[in-house]
């Protein structure tokens, strides 16, 4: 049976020791929130419910899966009861304003929250995911009646929330959206909406007493191609309102016609939906629902960040154990183990190679989302607009990179695991092929990680003229100044200094190239992306083993603790880090490898 524990401590060094996260207390809305006192006690309570609600019922939600019966989804046994306690804990509205029920947290908790669920049960876990994007694009861009309606019921956790975009004839494209949304004659602001969207998560289920969809569709008399998209709120149950409180009134005309049958992620519902002649409201302007719809996706895509980051734990959590009791051959160097008849495998090269691949990925990659999350909570926050701009162009930056790697690391060290695990990783009842079957999807979803790649060469680098790029590049740039005479520090500096050159290299070729060829940019993209994941990783790295060095040499703290961040600093500048000199060469190679050849040859 798989295990699961909370990495409390790592997330502690990293929020406290190495981002400082306290300073978010001095942020307008967070000056009681944010004390690293409270928000201990926050990840505590998070932590038990992973542990002891959500991950004992994620194998056999993954068993049973969802099920539909004349249009009733209904989910795995204990999903109901345990999202119940999820929500009347109030983890629904972590993040959410006080002024709707919510906890008014960081979100640079929040994400720490979203992996521990992802982690704990990432089926689960698309439920509230879902909600919260739907929360976000009606905070941001509803009426104050939709914010009134909605929101209190949402972060309560007794409405959920879905994003209905794709449609069975686009996905990415959706210039091609076909659904359709007509005024209602008779009433004022209301629009009938028609057409048919697929692959929507949580878009029918029995675990909250309404769904509120946001629906994107087009008027009448909308413009051809993304200029012509609206979008729409669309509940499942009209509300209406009793004394102060809004309740589930008439049923409106969407239905769930089916649910997929898919490779993982299995207790989440994913939906078609059909609309005929549903009643929906307008949220934001006429035309503009892409601008609304993308608040909702690239808060989504973050969320997706953590799930790849909560699938790749657990499961380098499972790997780890059963390397340490697993008994085959000797150890190369001799016996280990001279009271048993083998050693555990965890004394092999190769095994060591795997686990300290996902170590190494996960506590870097941990540090590298919340140092993205403190950046989102500054640019949402800060009264000062420079460090606002400054924080949301490295947010919109760090995007796409995020999702993408660690969505492809997330699948890797879901596979090295079962790798670990030899035969016994082929087996369902160990658990750890369910972590690569759900880790699969996120690199698919929320815009494929080919499209994440597009994003940042077609839009972040060249967004603000290079501005974006900057935010990151000056604080690599600072530290390596700082650090670069430091003896001790050589063997993390140096390899990240030769690193980012590079890819500052890189960076003017992908520019210079792209502006004359966009083909050029296209085909430089997914090896620009991993290089500069790399070389993100490698600048945080190099700071969690510059901390690591400064409390070993104060004789503070768990000295073993800080002597594996060393060594998993070492692995990571050594074995990990020279793929981004390759992804350099293949970035530099240019497009002609990838176009040259004409499509018959294929």
């Amino acid at each position: 049976m798989p295990v699961y524990q909370a990495p409390l401590n790592d997330i502690r060094f990293v929020l406290n020791d190495v981002l400082n996260a306290e300073t978010l207390s001095t942020l307008p809305g967070y000056e009681e929130t944010a004390s690293p006192e409270l928000t201990d006690q926050i990840l505590e309570e998070g932590a038990k419910m992973c542990q002891e609600v959500l991950f004992p019922i994620n194998m056999s939600g993954d068993e049973e899966g969802c099920k539909i019966e004349n249009g009733v989804v209904t989910t795995p046994k204990g999903f109901k009861e345990a999202y119940d306690l999820f929500a009347e804990s109030g983890w629904c509205g972590v993040a959410c304003d006080p002024q709707y029920g919510g906890m008014g947290l960081p979100q640079t908790v929040n994400f720490v929250m979203q992996e521990l669920i992802c982690s704990a049960n990432m089926s689960f876990g698309m439920y509230p995911g879902l909600s919260a994007g739907a929360y976000d694009a009606i905070y941001l861009h509803g009426t104050q009646e939709q914010k009134d309606m909605y929101l209190p019921k949402m972060v309560e956790g007794v409405w959920s929330g879905t994003m209905n975009l794709t449609e069975p004839h686009c996905g990415t494209d959706l210039g091609l959206i076909k659904t359709k949304a007509e005024p209602v004659e008779g009433e004022d602001g209301a629009f009938a909406l028609t057409g048919q969207k697929i692959y929507i998560s949580a878009g029918e289920h029995d675990l909250t007493e309404n769904i509120v969809h946001l629906v994107l569709a087009r008027l009448p008399d909308a413009p051809e191609g993304v200029k012509g998209i609206s979008l729409f709120v669309v509940p499942k149950f009209l509300p209406k309102q009793e004394g102060d409180d809004w309740v589930p009134g008439a049923r409106n005309q969407v239905t769930c016609a089916s649910i997929e049958h898919k490779m993982g992620i299995k207790a989440s519902a994913t939906c078609v939906m059909v609309f005929e002649g549903a009643k929906g409201w307008l949220v934001g302007e006429p035309h503009k629902g892409l601008k609304a719809m993308f608040t909702m996706m690239n808060a989504a895509r973050l969320g997706v960040a953590m799930q790849g980051l909560g699938i790749a734990e657990v499961a380098y959590q499972n790997g780890l154990a059963y390397a340490k009791d697993r008994l085959q051959m000797r150890a190369l160097d001799g016996v280990k183990a001279p009271d048993k008849p083998a050693d555990p495998i965890i004394v092999h090269p190769d095994v060591r190679r795997m686990l300290l691949t996902g170590k190494a990925f996960t506590e870097g990659a941990r540090a590298l989302a919340l140092w993205t999350g403190m950046a989102l909570d500054t640019a949402e926050k800060s009264g000062d607009h420079e460090k606002a701009e400054e924080a949301e162009d490295l947010v919109a930056l760090m995007t796409p990179i995020l999702k993408a790697y660690f969505t492809d690391m997330g699948f890797d060290v879901a596979s090295l695991a079962m790798q670990v695990h030899g035969g016994a990783g082929y087996i369902w009842e160990y658990g750890v092929e369910q972590y690569a079957r759900d880790a699969r999807i996120a690199m698919i979803y929320e815009g494929t990680n080919g499209i994440q790649a597009l994003d940042l060469v077609g839009r972040k680098m060249g967004q603000n003229f290079g501005r974006n790029l900057r935010r990151f590049f000056h604080p690599v740039s600072q530290f390596i100044e700082e650090h670069q005479a430091n003896e001790n520090m050589a063997e993390f500096v140096f390899p990240l200094a030769k690193a980012f050159a590079k890819l500052q290299q890189s960076t003017a070729m992908v520019a210079q190239r792209g502006l004359k060829d966009p083909v050029e940019a296209g085909a430089a993209s997914s090896d620009y992306l991993r290089q500069f994941a790399l070389v993100a990783m490698a600048y945080i790295w190099a700071r969690m083993a510059h901390k690591a060095m400064e409390k070993l040499e104060a004789g503070e703290g768990d000295k073993a603790f800080y002597e594996s961040k060393l060594h998993t600093a070492r692995f990571f500048m050594t074995r990990m880090l020279p793929e981004a000199d390759a992804r350099f060469k293949m970035v530099m190679a240019g497009a002609s490898p990838l176009m040259d050849m004409p499509a018959e040859g294929f």
